[in-house]
């Protein structure tokens, strides 16, 4: 009996000795060292992970190294998921990848108290691996199933974006050596993956040379977390940052549960008594190599700029720009990085980053800069200024604007990647921010064009605020230091507003927008529209090269003709705007306010010549220069839009400008403010007389021209469409519709008085039936059938521009 034991036992070793030593061998394997050791078999196409603590936290991210190229899509080369915490934990014969839930905290010396909170909400096991070995305390796991996977949502992203349905072939898919890489604090796995499916849509097929294989690179990182020494700063609402919040249910009952801390870089002082200091550690950012020139001069200057904030926060060269050593890969979480990214058409830039989800702390900042937004501006330019009289090209002017444009835009997503969100109030305080949108400013002086300031140069001085409020070290009384920074410079004047108030269609704030222009906004409307009749008056085929066809006069032509858009944006936000602050209490602030009635009824007054005929018209004379679209030079979403099938339509391009005005001033939202401002103040513009102002402005306009005269008409018409798609609205106040509705009615009793030649009175009578149909059914309206005026700006941040 003792004898059998005994066998049994010697044979239960031998079998594990057995299971220890063949299960995997890494005799061939490549190994390499870091933060955790890692082999590779290239046979198998296998990595295997070495664990030798558990339970030890650390940083992982999932990121795409190489995308797709379609800005619809959004699945771009660079661009970076989540950044979470997670450890491995030992369940039986597995590690398990365990998140823990940041969101939930119990900050306090008191465990039972930390356990209970912790105990109360989810966790999130992000992957199981089997142990295949274990050795001495560490454990060796297969990690190939986790690297390829779809981490980053692809499949998902295509499907939702109507693309078509797709899978993740394995088979075509496997582990990017090239990029896959081991240091101290860091290990990097590349992976190619490759999603088969049916493609549906139009984006995918425009970008793959075969869409029913996409094939992507997937980035992996596995992080050391930073240390204790970082030091979080408390967020204030005026302060331009980004809060990093989360709920703490260990605070005292009379305490906010919710925390929130500003997101920023650690940096700190040499000589913490020093007025100015270096660094301890600089924070350096480093251009993408395969950026050309002479984007990539603008690129480093424009981005170098925040050092000028740094400096004023008491830092010598703090803030650092380099290009990125050619052995350093863009995706490896030590490096900050400017990557410039092409897609199939223009879109966005952006700015991301990669923290510490405990603390706030940026780890890593990114940006992805989109490599047609130069060529933009670079045609806005010959549209405003003809460049090609002669053989030789006078274009400098346009390189110059355009390179004007990327600098600042290198500094503005670098700001995202520093902590800060935007400031669209900025540009109605002397362009104080590079964290605004700005449109190209350009002059007319002394009978030309002046293209001398179009864009500003250098930090804003709201920028050295919020620098100094991220980043500024403060000895003694960092609280109150940091809320008299904030207090001085309201009291200055500055303003800081951002995203949802400054929409055009929904913000309501009036000195807060996109791509606007001006301290007095109105103003600049005005010189907006004489820029734009200047540009058309000399518009003509010296706008486009020699040999070039005609159809690429018609795409430099729309940037020119819709030029005043984004300043007819700005000045209707003064219709129903409001003024007002971020306040806190104890601060400066400013009482919430409705902007002046002769305020409001003077932007009432310069909007009207965006709907005007003799500002909408195209000249009859430049018609020729646009024949139909020649052949492989089709039309875009950023063409005009045409009822014409293959010809150039003036009435569509007329009633696109005009509705995109009288959609902007008969928004729901807009409107509804209109009720409420005039209960509050009688002497208030009212919803009343604006219809009233746009009846004055529209019907009652008449001309001798025949082709201006459609043109009215067309300007009529919409005017209409857009007033009836706002009665129907469902959001809307009722008392809009009861107006809305009065006023069809008296205008209906006014029309076909039978006075007016045949033609007139028979579109009279259309226009009546129309207005009579209504009228009966508001209910049973559909959407009007609407020509979206092209694409012209990138996506803000609803979309993280």
């Amino acid at each position: 009996m003792m004898s059998k034991r005994i066998l049994s036992v010697v044979l239960f070793f031998v079998c594990q000795l057995t299971w220890s030593q063949d299960a995997v061998s890494l005799s061939e394997s490549t190994k390499y060292e870091g933060l955790f050791d890692f082999f590779y078999d290239e046979k198998k196409d296998k990595v295997y992970l070495k664990v030798k603590t558990l339970e030890k936290e650390f940083l992982y991210v999932n990121a795409l190294s190489q995308g797709i190229g379609s800005n619809d899509i959004g699945i771009d080369r660079g661009q970076l998921g989540n950044g979470v915490v997670v450890k491995f934990h030992k369940v039986g014969n597995k590690l398990l990848l365990l998140q823990p839930n940041q969101w939930f905290r119990g900050i306090t010396d008191n465990m039972q108290e930390k356990n209970s909170i912790e105990e109360a909400f989810a966790k999130s096991v992000l992957f199981g691996f089997e142990i295949e070995q274990e050795t001495g305390g560490s454990f060796l796991v297969d990690i190939t199933d986790f690297l390829i996977r779809d981490a980053h949502g692809v499949s998902a992203r295509l499907k939702q974006g109507k693309q078509g349905s797709y899978t993740l072939d394995k088979g075509r898919s496997g582990i990017n050596l090239e990029r896959t890489r081991a240091f101290p604090k860091n290990i990097e796995f590349d992976v190619l993956l490759t999603f088969t499916g049916e493609a549906v849509g139009r984006e995918i097929k425009s970008v793959s040379p075969d869409a029913s294989a996409v094939t992507v690179y997937q980035h992996h990182s596995f992080v050391e977390l930073p240390d204790e020494g970082y030091v979080p700063r408390s967020y204030d609402v005026r302060s331009g940052g980004y809060p990093m919040t989360y709920l703490d249910y260990a605070s005292p009952v009379n305490e906010p549960i919710e925390k929130r801390f500003i997101y920023r870089h650690r940096l700190e002082k040499k000589d913490k008594n020093a007025a100015r200091s270096e660094a301890v550690e600089p924070i350096i950012y480093y251009l993408d190599p395969g950026t050309p020139e002479p984007v990539r001069s603008a690129l480093l200057e424009g981005a170098s700029w925040w050092n000028q904030a740094f400096e004023a926060a008491g830092y010598e060269n703090a803030f650092q720009v380099a290009m990125l050593p050619e052995d350093a890969d863009p995706m490896d979480l030590r490096y900050n990085v400017i990557q410039w990214v092409h897609r199939s058409t223009r879109g966005w830039s952006y700015g991301g980053s990669i923290s510490d989800p405990r603390t706030g702390e940026i780890i890593k900042g990114h940006v992805s800069l989109g490599s047609l937004r130069i060529r933009q501006d670079f045609m806005i330019a010959l549209a405003l200024q003809s460049a090609y009289k002669s053989t030789e090209a006078k274009d400098d002017f346009a390189m110059q604007l355009a390179l004007a444009r990327i600098r600042q835009l290198s500094a503005h997503e670098v700001g995202h990647t520093l902590g800060f969100a935007h400031n669209f109030a900025a540009s109605t305080t002397n362009r104080a921010s590079v964290m605004d949108y700005p449109h190209p400013w350009i002059k007319l002086k002394d009978g030309s064009l002046d293209f001398s300031e179009a864009y500003a140069v250098g930090i804003g001085e709201w920028d050295k605020i919020i620098v100094k409020y991220a980043y500024e070290e403060f000895p003694v009384n960092e609280y109150q230091e940091l809320q008299k920074l904030l207090d001085d410079a309201f009291l200055s004047g500055f303003r800081y507003i951002s995203d949802a108030d400054a929409r055009a269609k929904g913000g309501s704030h009036a000195y807060a927008h996109l791509w606007d222009n001006g301290n007095d906004i109105v103003e600049e409307l005005n010189s907006v529209m004489k820029v734009r009749k200047y540009a058309m008056d000399h518009f003509s085929l010296d706008n486009i090269r020699s040999k070039e066809p005609y159809s690429k006069l018609e795409d430099v032509f729309v940037p020119l003709y819709f030029y005043h858009r984004y300043q007819t944006e700005a000045v209707s936000k003064m219709i129903g705007g409001w003024d007002y602050s971020f306040s806190v209490k104890s601060g400066t602030s400013q009482e919430m306010r409705q902007v002046a009635p002769e305020k409001q009824r003077e932007a009432l007054e310069e909007l009207m010549k965006t709907i005007s005929v003799e500002n909408l018209v195209i000249p009859e004379s430049l018609l020729p220069l646009f024949p139909p679209r020649a052949i492989s030079y089709g039309r875009s979403r950023e063409s005009f839009k045409s009822n014409l099938g293959v010809n150039f339509d003036p009435f569509a391009a007329a009633a696109t400008a005009s509705s995109h005005t009288f959609r902007l001033l008969l928004h729901p939202e807009r409107t509804s403010r209109l009720i409420l401002g005039q209960s509050l103040d009688k002497d208030q513009l009212s919803f009343e007389e604006l219809l009233d102002v746009l009846y004055e402005n529209t019907f009652k306009k008449e001309h001798k021209n025949g082709y201006v005269t459609q043109i009215q008409n067309v300007i009529n018409e919409q005017f209409l469409q857009d007033l009836f798609d706002l009665l129907s609205d469902e959001k809307v106040y009722f008392q809009v519709k009861a107006i809305g509705l009065g006023k069809l009615t008296e205008w209906s009793s006014m029309l076909t008085s039978g006075n007016k030649k045949d033609d007139a009175q028979g579109l009279e009578q259309y226009l009546k039936r129309q207005i009579d149909t209504f009228i009966k059914d508001p209910t049973s309206r559909t959407s009007s059938n609407i020509l979206e005026i092209p694409d012209g700006s990138p996506i803000g941040m609803d979309s993280f521009e």
